[in-house]
């Protein structure tokens, strides 16, 4: 279980974006939640990551399928960081978090450090949330964190001092993670694992998101790149690292033992958004007995 500078604790996580912005969900889940089939008071909420300007993304809300595939074991989306912006998001979603019982985290993800500072003053007043994830990873961002290992130390340190917030930083497994974390010991308070860029998971072969630059596979079928970095990270850092990729019950296990501290559900809730619920329920039964 990972505890926060605020004393919040937490151990299981609905990754950015799989209850969309205010942790009510997607329209599409929203009859699951009305039955008890999805409960997001069993998870801390990373709302999807925001932008300084609203952002459209390729995303359509009429034609979800437009930028994500199914894949057997996983999906792969190009989603594109769709989403209203930070100032939209304030005013008209916050409000809602303010008054839920629930424990929302901020996702931001900036082109540069001074889009990612200026969302961070823009947060300041929002007293309601838990932790702010720096999302340096978003396989369909441009900005310059995907590639520059200095660029995601420096951004990381520099919001620590402004930050009101406990941070979390989401990397990918093709960042050089073992030399970011040990930077970052004391500045960061966990790390989150995103999806696996098409062209690492899959350099052979031509992705069916391929018009939007191939989009970021999420799943069991990337367990193998994300579960090194679980155990590499663990081994290597005093951070506490959040799991990912899960898929089968099972998968929890295996992460906790990998060394994470908490899990995190994506994908598996696009393609069984009961599941994680479910799993969770599971294990808090499995552990009292």
């Amino acid at each position: 279980m990972i505890t926060l500078s605020n004393n919040h604790q937490f151990q299981f996580i609905a990754a950015s974006g799989a209850l969309a912005f205010d942790g009510k969900g997607w329209p599409w889940e929203w009859p699951l939640r009305w039955v008890g089939l999805i409960k997001p008071e069993f998870f801390t909420i990373i709302v999807k990551s925001l932008t300084l300007n609203p952002r459209r993304g390729n995303l359509r809300w009429w034609n979800p399928c437009r930028a994500v595939r199914c894949l057997r074991g996983g999906t792969v989306n190009a989603v594109g960081l769709a989403n209203p912006g930070i100032d939209r998001w304030i005013k008209n979603s916050y409000p809602k978090i303010e008054k839920s019982p629930w424990h929302f985290v901020v996702s931001i993800a900036g082109e540069n450090l001074q889009e990612y500072m200026e969302m961070t003053v823009r947060l300041k007043n929002c007293k309601a949330i838990k932790a702010l994830e720096i999302n340096a990873s978003c396989p369909n961002s441009s900005g310059e964190l995907q590639q520059n290992t200095q660029a995601v130390i420096d951004t990381a340190q520099a919001l620590k001092y402004i930050s009101p917030f406990p941070l979390i930083l989401k990397l990918a497994c093709t960042h050089d993670y073992i030399k970011i974390a040990k930077a970052l010991e004391g500045a960061v308070e966990a790390i989150s694992i995103n999806s696996v860029p098409w062209s690492a998971a899959f350099p052979d072969k031509k992705s069916p998101l391929a018009k939007f630059g191939g989009g970021g596979v999420s799943g069991k079928i990337v367990q193998q790149h994300n579960w090194k970095m679980v155990a590499e990270l663990s081994q290597n850092t005093k951070i506490p690292v959040i799991g990912s990729s899960v898929w089968n019950y099972n998968d929890i296990i295996d992460l906790f033992g990998f060394g994470a501290k908490a899990v995190a559900f994506g994908s598996v809730f696009l393609r069984y958004p009961w599941r994680p619920t479910c799993y969770v329920r599971r294990y808090l039964k499995n552990q009292k007995t």
